[in-house]
């Protein structure tokens, strides 16, 4: 019967079906990507402070490790020495503890982000049936588990096990070197083991990820008649509609920023309006891709500039673009000519800017009809 479940799952999860798992503490997690965050914020922190870390080694070796015979009869100087190496090298490593708890704090933000959930916290009574145990011990996630933490076992301790083969030679040495030198091939030798697991971890987080989020999506599939019987509770609901609504203007924000990158200009009142044309050989009319008012138009604006998309100033042009042009869509026709004014405008401003000659200006009576202009004297 649950294989006829899955089956008949046939549709993506709805909004409110992702936010219901997310109350209930369930999100798309990589725990590889957080191991993975925090063992290459060590190694990163390792690089940095490597030779502070090795300098204090040597340290503790001269000062710590090397006594006299009369220090071995007494068990509290012995005692005394490992608190004083144990005081220092903590000391000297803690800057890369601290970068690795930091990044294990940081890491869930990656994927799925930062989540606390009461419904998560209260008891599960149904955790404590036995065959529920069972079942979940034999389910194809536990399953899968199971095999990529074999795997990925091996494959860290292969690569480990391959690069302490390789220096098998060296490392038989090593009792013969003089101690400087033969901590500073153990400290060479040990970042270039980290560097080798660090590169199999990421192999693993590659196939681990995209694994975790088609399998997150995957259990939280629905039925048709689940969409049907949300769709008939949700019609009544003004706070999921007023979610809704809120996401797509979020999201056709989103898009009308992105776009302005291609802008041929911008036209602003200057503050209080700004309205960007894009126009090509291939349309009738100068397009509309972007607008705004106060906040949203400096932001328009501030956009723009950092994309070289030229700014003209523009009032009466932008009142009207704003007011009667539709984003996405072709300009009035009424604002045809104004329009174009400042397009050429634009482009003989290029070609001054390419050429030299003499700077272009802009007619500041532009022919905008009034009756498009909010702000027009009668």
């Amino acid at each position: 019967m649950a294989e006829d479940s899955d089956l008949e799952r046939t549709e993506p999860p709805s909004l409110k079906r992702l936010e219901d798992a997310r109350k209930k503490g369930q999100i798309a997690r990589s725990q590889e990507l957080t191991s993975f965050s925090v063992l290459m914020t060590g190694m990163l922190a390792l690089s940095i402070t490597g030779p502070a870390l090795l300098n204090a080694l040597k340290q503790v070796m001269r000062g710590e490790f090397m006594f006299t015979r009369a220090v071995l009869a007494e068990p509290m100087q012995m005692y005394l020495h490992l608190i004083k190496a144990c005081e220092a090298m903590l000391w000297a490593c803690l800057p890369v503890f601290a970068a690795c708890a930091v990044a294990a704090i940081l890491a869930p933000m990656l994927m799925g982000g930062w989540l606390f959930s009461t419904e998560a916290l209260g008891p599960n009574f149904g955790r404590l049936n036995p065959a529920s145990g069972i079942k979940r011990m034999l389910s194809v996630r536990s399953i899968v588990e199971m095999v990529k933490a074999i795997l990925k076992s091996g494959l860290i301790g292969g690569v480990a096990a391959l690069v302490l083969w390789n220096e098998r030679g060296d490392f038989v040495q090593l009792v013969a070197m003089p101690p400087d030198n033969g901590l500073a091939y153990l400290w060479g030798m040990a970042k270039f083991t980290l560097f080798a697991v660090v590169g199999a971890m990421a192999l693993i987080v590659i196939i681990d990820v995209p694994y975790q989020l088609w399998e997150y999506y995957k259990n939280l599939r629905m039925t048709k008649e689940e969409v049907r019987q949300e769709m008939k509770e949700s019609e009544g609901d003004p706070q999921l509609k007023g979610r809704i609504r809120q996401l797509q203007r979020e999201a056709a924000r989103k898009r009308m920023m992105s776009a302005i990158p291609k802008a041929d200009v911008i036209v602003t009142n200057p503050t209080h309006y700004a309205v960007a044309l894009q126009y090509t050989e291939s349309m009738r009319a100068p397009v509309v891709i972007a607008k705004g008012s106060f906040l949203l138009a400096e932001r328009i604006i501030e956009l723009g500039k950092q994309h070289k998309v030229t700014v003209v100033r523009t009032p009466p042009l932008a009142r009207a673009l704003y007011h009667h042009a539709e984003l996405g869509e072709e300009i009035p026709a009424a604002l045809y000519t104004a329009a174009a004014e400042v397009l050429a405008y634009i482009y003989q401003l290029r070609h001054w800017q390419r050429y030299g000659g003499s700077e272009p200006t802009l007619n500041d009576a532009l022919p905008v009809p009034k009756d498009l202009d909010p702000e027009a004297a009668p």
